[in-house]
């Protein structure tokens, strides 16, 4: 499940996993991806929709410039530059 604040472009995520020898998961968040800009703007997010991702589309309203984000090595959440 992925978080992103709208007004920050802050992208976080978290996932459930299974803990080896036992019935129960443990939820996995993970340190979010910062936006790159320094102004404040009006982030939107899209899902992709290929089965084979597990990524979001960050999109700037105002400008159209998007990156892709996605939680790398199961560390952290990272974004491409933005571009259009």
């Amino acid at each position: 499940m992925f978080r992103l604040d709208k007004v920050t472009g802050e992208v976080g995520a978290c996932q459930y996993g299974l803990k080896d020898g036992s019935p129960f998961g443990v939820t996995l968040c993970y340190p979010p991806a910062r936006r790159q800009a320094a102004r404040p703007a009006n982030m939107s997010w899209i899902a992709s929709r290929h089965p084979g991702e597990a990524g979001v589309f960050r999109v700037d309203v105002h400008t159209g410039f998007m990156s892709i984000c996605f939680v790398l090595n199961e560390t952290s959440v990272v974004c491409t530059a933005p571009a259009k």
